[in-house]
């Protein structure tokens, strides 16, 4: 390893509650609607620990309107606070196409969509995101794709939207460090997290060996990759 990357030297400033609670105080503060959708997915219980941090929102809204993105893939609605923030951010006349195998939280989602006004920007597509990403166009030029998913699926994903994007575009990996256990997969106490890691761990070296694109990994919420495509 290169002296200069990683070493014992490099500043580091862990991110403990009080800093993230101060990050977010420095942060464009989320509207109503957003700030709505968060709490509504909140109080779904335990499955909300799939839902994209606040912080995270602004960000994919702000390198939405940095690229001009026209068209988004977003894989993994959920109850749509992605999407949101994708709609938010394309220019006009542009489109969010977002996938999910589950409709279950979806009138929650078009709720809000609509609340924001941004519903028409936004296709829902029910069934397994590599099919609706094999459907694609061989020729979309797509904006961006932000994958926030079924982590075993990780690969597959990696490998069908690289080809999708335009040049300049981005590929946006969410939770790539899997609670950190990317490190060290085996110290995962549950088995499909021990899984998950070992996948999300081939996937970021692939995506770094990639001559492909140029990425850097941030350690935003559970970890994001941000990598552009050549």
């Amino acid at each position: 390893m290169n002296a200069s990357l990683g070493g014992g030297n490099a500043k580091h400033v862990p991110v403990n509650q009080v800093l993230r609670e101060y990050l977010l105080a420095s942060t464009s503060a989320p509207d109503a609607t957003v700030r709505d959708l968060a709490r509504a997915t909140a109080e779904l219980g335990e499955v909300a620990g799939m839902m994209v941090p606040v912080e995270q929102v602004a960000l994919l809204t702000l390198l939405t309107r940095l690229v001009h993105a026209r068209t988004v893939i977003d894989v993994g609605t959920f109850t749509g606070l992605s999407a949101l923030a994708f709609a938010r951010g394309v220019a006009p006349g542009g489109t969010v196409v977002t996938c999910d195998n589950s409709d279950r939280w979806l009138e929650l989602a078009r709720a809000h969509w609509q609340r924001a006004g941004v519903a028409d920007r936004i296709d829902f597509r029910l069934g397994p995101a590599a099919r609706t990403l094999r459907a694609m166009p061989e020729r979309a030029a797509v904006d961006i794709v932000f994958v926030d998913a079924d982590k075993l699926n990780y690969p597959t994903y990696y490998e069908l939207v690289v080809p999708l994007l335009r040049p300049g575009g981005l590929l946006l990996l969410d939770n790539v460090l899997l609670d950190g256990f990317v490190t060290a997969p085996d110290l995962a106490a549950d088995p499909l997290q021990r899984r998950c890691a070992a996948v999300l761990r081939e996937v970021n070296a692939a995506v770094a060996a990639d001559d492909r694109l140029e990425a850097v990994m941030l350690p935003i919420a559970d970890g994001l990759t941000v990598a552009r495509r050549r």
